[in-house]
């Protein structure tokens, strides 16, 4: 009798093993969307708080307007992109412009006093750099839950219930725009 529930309990719990195992496959692989879905909304954020910043700049200061129309159309360039897996990195790269755009914004402000007096305009750089800390930390979190899912599918027992079972293929990761590397320079001449 012993041996018998003996016997149960290892059934048991392979089959416990079995189970967490198999399901840790599809549960990273919704974490990679959740974390997608949250960059999204970080970077949609963004570019809704673009037209607000513009019109408060323009109401504030008589602005380099080169520099305003740039970051227009590097806003209307990201919002005619429909996101799928396959173009991920054109909307990244769209957005990695856009970021560059408000770089160079910011620090034309830092040039005009008058403008960064006016309550408004600090109010909403705030925002737009809470917003580009929102994205950091977005992005960050989305690479890393596809490491983790690559690493899961590629790794045991994984590696054998996706061959098995799933048949996913290694997801790839964010590429990083050469541009975003570099430094905005700020010349107060």
């Amino acid at each position: 009798m012993k041996k018998m529930f003996v016997v149960i309990a290892v059934f048991l719990l392979i089959a416990v093993f079995i189970g967490v195992s198999i399901n840790q496959i599809p549960s990273k692989q919704e974490a990679v969307h959740s974390a997608q879905s949250v960059l999204m909304s970080q970077y949609k954020r963004r570019t809704d708080l673009i037209p607000q910043l513009v019109n408060t700049v323009k109401g504030a200061a008589d602005f380099e307007k080169s520099l305003l129309e740039n970051v227009i159309k590097a806003r209307q360039h990201v919002t005619k992109i429909d996101v799928t897996d396959s173009n991920m990195d054109q909307f990244i790269q769209a957005q990695d412009q856009l970021g560059s755009a408000l770089s160079r914004l910011l620090v034309t402000v830092e040039r005009y006093p008058q403008v960064k007096a006016v309550e408004a305009f600090t109010t909403l750089q705030a925002q737009l750099e809470g917003t580009e800390n929102r994205i950091v930390v977005a992005r960050r979190d989305y690479i890393q839950s596809i490491q983790t899912f690559n690493t899961e599918i590629r790794t045991l027992p994984g590696v054998f219930w996706n061959k098995l079972i799933f048949h996913y293929d290694k997801m790839p990761q964010l590429s990083q725009d050469p541009s975003v590397e570099t430094p905005v320079e700020v010349n107060f001449k």
